[in-house]
């Protein structure tokens, strides 16, 4: 319980005297020390206690680099801080009740639930990539032949990428000389599309010059390999037009 000492002097002689400035060149020719024990003193603007007791409960709430080699510290005291740790349990003890945990196992709880998580995501991928493969299999009797090419653009319904890229891989083996679009959209109307081309014909045409037709027309961009390539767009409304257009834009490309 520390007592608190103000005093002003010199700024150059506070310095000297081991004052800590945080502030640099900032100050006037004459400060107010302020120090406290024999563990802090420092240029000071004021403080409002006596002693360091005063202070009560202290709890950081933050703490961050503001400048080379000198970190700041934010925190609340006395009533301030009391409501502070109150609020900290309440939140411990709404979680647990989410969780139908305890406060002492409430970490665990979360864990487990997080882990559950995880694995439910791990087995929705692979029911996506499960539906968009069978998908798949079912589109290919729609491609259109353009120059000995199968030429297949079409939406892929509940697919997220890594689907439609599993997807386009198998429908390449099955038609073996192809150009794909895949197209799927997600609740907030954002479009993914995936596109290949088999090997062979990359001469004639590649993925990216695909995709990329498509994704222009949708507000999107995109790019990869010229066998294969991704992008996204942000207006559905227009995919539609865009995938039928596909056709016409690989008969033009190839010369068909």
């Amino acid at each position: 319980n520390a007592a608190a000492e103000t005093r002003e002097m010199d700024y150059e002689a506070a310095v000297a005297e081991g004052a800590t400035a945080l502030f640099g060149e900032k100050y006037a020719s004459t400060v107010r020390v302020l120090r406290i024990g024999e563990f802090s003193k420092e240029l000071c603007g004021g403080t409002h206690v006596s002693r360091a007791g005063d202070i009560g409960l202290f709890k950081i709430v933050s703490e961050g680099g503001v400048a080379a080699g000198v970190r700041r510290i934010e925190a609340v005291t006395g009533e301030g801080a009391l409501a502070a740790a109150e609020a900290s349990e309440a939140l411990v003890k709404e979680i647990a009740g989410l969780v139908r945990g305890t406060r002492e196992d409430v970490a665990s709880k979360v864990r487990d639930a997080l882990e559950r998580i995880r694995q439910l995501e791990k087995e929705t991928r692979a029911l996506r990539d499960k539906l968009a493969s069978g998908q798949g299999t079912d589109l290919a009797a729609g491609a259109v032949d353009v120059g000995g090419l199968k030429v297949l653009a079409t939406m892929v319904d509940g697919a997220d990428a890594g689907a439609l890229r599993n997807a386009v891989d198998q429908l390449k083996d099955r038609l073996k000389s192809a150009v794909i679009v895949l197209a799927s959209t997600d609740a907030a109307g954002k479009v993914t599309l995936v596109a290949g081309v088999t090997a062979g014909e990359v001469g004639r045409i590649k993925a990216g010059e695909v995709v990329g037709h498509v994704a222009a027309q949708i507000g999107g961009r995109g790019g990869g390999r010229p066998d294969f390539a991704q992008a996204g767009g942000s207006d559905a409304t227009r995919l539609p037009e865009a995938l039928s257009g596909v056709v016409g834009f690989v008969r033009q490309k190839i010369g068909a």
